[in-house]
């Protein structure tokens, strides 16, 4: 059977969740999407089991900038940027389900994210378009899942258009926990530690353990459940793929503590106030998941090969790319600013230092180009992103992304710790006069230097700032497993047929 059988076989409706998902003839919009929250989901902070994210105080401002991409999405304005006709409904849908079998296509794909990332300022990694650009690559090549048997592949082209049809949002959680990483899953002093099988039935399969981290995780509709280190022999148990719904009985969240729990304001935290997505640690207590929503079946090779032979992992981290250069563009924005209100903007050590941070941005933004300029198609006429030009970057980008900000450090001086302690300090008439006198710039007043800086503080110097730097650092796996990615895609053999070319040049 040929991919575009798998992808386009089902004639029936799907069956859907009528409280988590809106009707197919309509964009899901900001409102949809909250209200699909509040659903029973079992997210514990501070001790408590949190009863609605929406409205607890640390979670509730993150719910509302999802919130404002669905709203976006939705927007008549931006209708044929950001969606595309489903194939099956032929109604509107996101345009981050739309597998692309055209550079115009991958494009569009790439305009669709950048709308998204700029509305978060390229600070929020894991927005629904992030793992909806797996299930795109896993739709794309469902043979490798029927390696485990065809009714996988049914199964998750199946999902695939239930999640481009609904507007659904998932994340996912494919590491296992850092208990003891010199043994593998099924040598653990515990075999239920790591997330996996403890029983089957006709219907489905329970599971139990832990999996993290679900960035996001809270926010989802779903949680994609499956693991992307290299697992053993003896490990068939963890070597699962399934989606979970987010309220689950015995799906448990645990978060980690929430930046926006301190953000009393918008003026003192701009950024951490709105944007920290939270990342999730799953448990998973005897959690039943119907054969339907299994795509990877004890496995090991199946699940392994998911990452790597469909184009799952490139179209995740095309979008997560997208993403990052957006948000670079913001920091260097940041960086200009504060050198405009320092009145060095025009010094030449500093602009020696911006051009090498504006080299930097570019170089991120063009090899993003690259992955669309030099894509290639594969056998059934889908398009992947080039891998060389995606891993080259992502490899180097820790190295690159702290470069980045140290520039930044030394172009900020003291300036962003020499602020007033917070917003309330303008209330004070004392104080304000001398925030006034000793705090403003040659370009602007107090109030607007001070909320630049705050800015900037809140982007690099805060527990908000310092998360952004280890996830940018990690987000894509450990710099030395991509590096290995590079590796494996690199022509090797193109480079060392010059050196053989340059041996045999005749003698003189």
């Amino acid at each position: 059977m040929s991919k575009h059988f798998y992808r386009y076989q089902m004639e029936q409706p799907v069956k859907v969740q009528p409280a988590s998902v809106p009707a197919v003839d309509g964009l899901r919009t900001g409102r949809d999407y909250l209200q699909s929250l509040n659903d029973g989901r079992q997210v514990f902070l501070d001790g408590e089991l949190v009863k609605d994210v929406t409205k607890h105080p640390a979670l509730s401002r993150a719910a509302d900038s999802i919130a404002h991409l669905f709203d976006l999405a939705a927007e008549p304005s931006l209708r044929d940027r950001m969606t595309f006709a489903s194939p099956k409904t032929g109604q509107p849908v996101l345009r981050a389900y739309q597998i692309p079998e055209t550079a115009q296509d991958l494009k569009a794909r790439r305009l669709f994210s950048e709308v998204w990332a700029e509305a978060t300022f390229g600070l929020m990694g894991r927005t629904p378009d992030h793992v909806a650009g797996f299930f795109c690559g896993f739709a794309a090549a469902p043979e490798v899942f029927a390696a485990g048997g065809a009714q996988f592949a049914k199964n998750v082209v199946d999902f695939y258009e239930k999640m481009r049809d609904n507007h659904l949002y998932a994340s996912y959680a494919i590491v296992p926990p850092q208990i003891d990483r010199s043994k593998p899953a099924h040598k653990q002093a515990d075999p239920t530690l790591y997330a996996g099988i403890v029983a089957e039935k006709d219907s489905g399969i329970i599971l139990k353990g832990a999996q993290q981290l679900a960035t996001g995780g809270l926010y989802s509709d779903y949680i994609y459940l499956s693991c992307i280190h290299p697992l053993q022999p003896g490990d068939e148990n963890y070597a699962n793929g399934v989606v979970i719904p987010a309220n689950a009985p015995g799906l448990k969240l645990y978060p980690r503590r929430p930046f926006g729990a301190v953000a009393s304001n918008s003026f003192d935290y701009p950024l951490s106030g709105r944007f920290d997505e939270l990342d999730c640690f799953v448990v998973l207590d005897n959690v039943f998941v119907p054969w339907e929503q299994v795509f990877i079946h004890r496995n090991t090779n199946v699940c392994r090969d998911q990452w790597w032979k469909t184009p799952a992992h490139a179209y995740g981290n095309c979008q997560a790319q997208t993403r990052y250069a957006v948000k670079l563009r913001f920091m260097i924005g940041l960086a200009k600013r504060i050198n405009e209100l320092s009145g060095n903007d025009s010094n030449p050590a500093v602009q020696v230092q911006m051009g090498e941070l504006a080299s930097l941005v570019s170089i991120i933004e063009n090899m993003l180009l690259a992955q669309e300029a030099v894509a290639a198609k594969d056998s059934d006429g889908v398009l992947w992103p080039s891998k060389t030009a995606l891993y080259s970057v992502m490899a180097l980008q820790s190295e690159l992304n702290s470069r980045m900000l140290e520039i930044i450090r030394e172009l900020s001086g003291a300036a962003m710790i020499t602020l007033p302690s917070s917003a309330a300090d303008f209330d004070n008439p004392d104080m304000m006069a001398d925030i006034n006198r000793y705090m403003q710039s040659g370009s602007s007043d107090a109030k607007t230097r001070i909320a630049v800086m705050r800015m900037a503080w809140d982007f690099i110097g805060s527990e908000f700032g310092s998360r952004q730097q280890q996830y940018e650092k990690f987000y894509g796996g450990a710099s030395f497993l991509v590096k290995h990615n590079m590796y494996r895609n690199f022509d090797f053999a193109g480079a060392t047929s010059l050196v053989d070319r340059a041996l045999k040049l005749p003698a003189f």
